[in-house]
Parts: structure tokens; C-alpha cells; sequence
């Protein structure tokens, strides 16, 4: 990953909107970007907090909206009500399917249903630009203590 490139898009980004990239902005998206895991935004200010003590929560809230609207994170939704931030840009594109049970989740990506996708929104005259797919059930491991139990 070349976060130099990130960086520039957050920059540019930043400049269309009359905004800085402040030192703290930079901060949050190199964390963000060294994180591989789907992360929100307490977990992110908790990181952020020990390179910088001076670092906000809201600083930090502001900016993940920000790197959203930049199209360097993506929001996601287990179905759990925390909201968490993934990797938007570079990134191969996936979805998501989450136990109801646990919240394990697995991210997975079929190429199949990607065409598919496309397909659909063509026959309805639109060109995808972005798509979220979340697939609730229950997990083996679940499923196997519910039998037990």
C-alpha cells in the first residue's frame, strides 16, 4: 500500500473543502491506515491518543467522516450498532457475512455476484458507483452449541 498516495488524495481532498491537513489529521489517517482490522472510532482516538496525547475524540470522529466523504474509509455495519471504518481506496472490494449469534464475521469476495451487481443496475439504466452487502445468519460454531444446548 503506498499511503504517500493516500495522503495526497486526503490532501487534495482536504483543499477542495477549504479545510488544512493539520498534523492531527495526518496522524489519524496514518493510524487509520496502518490498521488492517475494521476499526471505530473510539478504537481509532485510543491508537491515535498514544502517538498524541493532545488528539480528541471528536478530532478524530470529524476526520473519519472526512476520510468517508474522501472515499479512504468506508463506514460498515454488522448489524450490531457500532459503527466501523474499513479501508475505502486500494483496497479489493468485499462483502460481508455476520453471525447474528456471535458477530464473527467473514469478508468475502465472488466475482460472480460483483457482474451480477453491475448487471442489475444497467438494466435499470444506472452505473454502479459504490455497493454495501451484508449476509446475516448464524455461524457453525452457533449453530453447533444451539444443537447441544
Amino acid at each position: 500500500m503506498n499511503m504517500h498516495n493516500e495522503k495526497d488524495i486526503f490532501t487534495d481532498f482536504l483543499a477542495s473543502r477549504k479545510l488544512r491537513m493539520t498534523p492531527q489529521r495526518g496522524l489519524i489517517l496514518d493510524v487509520f491506515l496502518r490498521t488492517k482490522a475494521h476499526i471505530t472510532s473510539e478504537e481509532l482516538y485510543n491508537k491515535a491518543k498514544k502517538r498524541d496525547r493532545s488528539i480528541g475524540q471528536a478530532t478524530v470522529y470529524r476526520t473519519l467522516k472526512l476520510l468517508s466523504q474522501a472515499g479512504l474509509a468506508r463506514e460498515v455495519d454488522f448489524g450490531d450498532g457500532v459503527v466501523r471504518y474499513e479501508h475505502g481506496y486500494g483496497d479489493e472490494h468485499h462483502d460481508h457475512i455476520i453471525c447474528e449469534r456471535c458477530g464473527k464475521q467473514i469478508e468475502v469476495l465472488d466475482e460472480r455476484i460483483e457482474r451480477l451487481q453491475k448487471k442489475l443496475a444497467a438494466r435499470h439504466g444506472f452505473t454502479l458507483t459504490g455497493h454495501s452487502m451484508y449476509l446475516y445468519g448464524i455461524c457453525r460454531e452457533c449453530r453447533r452449541k444451539e444443537e447441544k444446548g
